[in-house]
């Protein structure tokens, strides 16, 4: 009984995948039509002929152009599916889910892969900022959910409230411990690495939670060496 029963079910499967080929009707001579259910699937109309399509594995089909000229994949986030949810099975490598797409490192916060055709291309975000899940942009460290405390701001602590003057004001700035051209922003208790623009040292100021960039020359104590200020 089990048997008739499987033989059934992919005896129905093999139907609904011959008449969605037979019942696909080419609007026109020519163009690229999205598929009803299938995300990653499109039709191809040449001479109102369709052929069945399918995008590389983590794209998707553009179908938002009116006229149905483009054959457009693109990467599975910048396509809104709507109701094609199906997708074909993922395949990938070493730091690809899919062979398409960006996704983030499995380590570090401040990194992301870019993946295409299952070739992985590391990028990592600039001093102070992490990638982001949700909106798939670098971010403030301290913004990201997934970073660890010892991930924002390489770990610094600001000072407890009280540490400082009031003169200071609403933030402070504090020395690298190893960079010189680098500096943290204390607001309201949280970090964030800044940098010093090319050719600058930060300087600490008078008084504690201040500080500027200014040239080297002016900033007793700076290394001598002009790693520091590219």
């Amino acid at each position: 009984m089990k048997i008739y029963l499987l033989a059934s079910v992919l005896l129905i499967a093999a139907y609904q995948v011959h008449g969605q080929r037979e019942e696909f009707k080419c609007p026109d001579d020519y163009g690229f039509y999205p598929h009803s259910i299938s995300c990653d699937k499109y039709w191809k109309c040449d001479n109102n002929v369709a052929e069945l399509k399918t995008c590389g594995n983590g794209l998707a089909f553009d179908d938002t152009d009116p006229k149905y000229l483009k054959e457009n994949c693109d990467y599975l986030h910048n396509v809104d599916c709507g109701a094609r949810s199906q997708l074909e099975p993922a395949v990938g490598g070493p730091h690809c889910p899919r062979l398409y797409g960006i996704f983030p490192d499995d380590v570090k916060c401040d990194t992301f892969w870019n993946c295409w055709g299952g070739e992985a291309s590391r990028y990592q975000c600039s001093p102070g900022l992490a990638y982001d899940r949700e909106s798939r942009v670098c971010m403030w460290a301290d913004q990201v959910p997934e970073c660890k405390v010892e991930e924002v701001a390489n770990g610094f602590s600001c000072p407890a409230a009280g540490e400082l003057l009031a003169s200071v004001g609403s933030f402070s700035r504090h020395a690298h411990p190893d960079d010189c051209r680098k500096y943290y922003i204390c607001m309201e208790g949280t970090p964030r690495e800044y940098g010093c623009p090319i050719g600058t040292v930060f300087k600490i100021g008078d008084s504690d939670g201040s500080g500027s960039c200014e040239n080297p020359e002016d900033v007793p104590g700076w290394y001598a060496n002009t790693a520091y200020l590219l």
